[in-house]
């Protein structure tokens, strides 16, 4: 956490970790806010869960923790995810969402991303992390992807492998029913081109179901685009605070 003014807190996707921000992180504070940026558990330094979590809980903790009442949530996948739930549990902490290529705790998963998971098991079941790494690499980076944001990606999710294969036991997340309808926020819905079907029609279904929700469609973009192409994803993201602020 660094930086004064507005909370903007970032949730990271579950290919990466609080490092897949790194574009993002300097723009924010030089833009005049006070940005934090966590690991999930079983992701970057933070330790596999040993029980049942609920990672919007521990998101909302850790605000209570470092005395944040208020704050803009910025999720990328499964931090969308996260960023929903916390909206529609606790739409008073919000102020304003950045959903970008984001999961929804209220949207079953489609045949291709039970396929995808099925795979990505069958990987890790046979030893061959390298395999899974690449299945990641190859489904969620679009082809704007830089050489170097491909490996970053690697790095993060291998690191995410390890740390989860350290504990014996894989614990599932506790399910909280959640209704959208709860959210009082302003929300950027991102959606890109590129990516699975099931996060472009989240992306739709999002912008027609919250209230103050505005969609954009990337046409470059694959499921990643703050990695893809960071620059344009951060000025969209800068844009869309200083309408807020405004």
């Amino acid at each position: 956490m660094a930086g004064t003014g507005d909370v903007v807190v970032l949730l990271h996707s579950s290919v990466g970790d609080r490092r897949m921000w790194d574009p993002q992180w300097q723009a924010l504070l030089d833009a005049g806010y006070r940005v934090m940026r966590c690991d999930f558990r079983g992701y970057g330094e933070t330790p596999a869960p040993l029980q049942p979590n609920n990672d919007a809980d521990d998101v909302l903790a850790l605000l209570d923790e470092v005395g944040i009442e208020r704050a803009t949530v910025v999720g990328s996948s499964y931090g969308g995810r996260v960023a929903l739930e916390l909206a529609a549990r606790w739409p008073g902490r919000v102020d304003a969402l950045v959903l970008l290529s984001a999961g929804s705790p209220a949207h079953e998963p489609t045949e291709e991303l039970d396929a995808f998971d099925e795979a990505e098991e069958a990987l890790i079941d046979a030893d061959d992390l390298d395999g899974a790494v690449d299945l990641n690499v190859r489904t969620w980076l679009g082809p704007d992807a830089s050489e170097d944001t491909r490996q970053k990606v690697r790095v993060m999710q291998r690191h995410a492998y390890e740390v989860q294969l350290a504990v014996d036991e894989e614990f599932d997340q506790l399910e909280v029913e959640v209704d959208l309808g709860a959210i009082e926020s302003r929300a950027l819905v991102v959606a890109g081109k590129h990516d699975l079907g099931y996060f472009r029609q989240v992306a739709t279904d999002l912008a027609d179901r919250l209230p103050r929700a505005r969609l954009v469609e990337l046409p470059w973009a694959g499921h990643l685009p703050s990695l893809e192409r960071p620059d344009e994803t951060t000025e969209l993201i800068v844009k869309f605070l200083a309408e807020r602020d405004g």
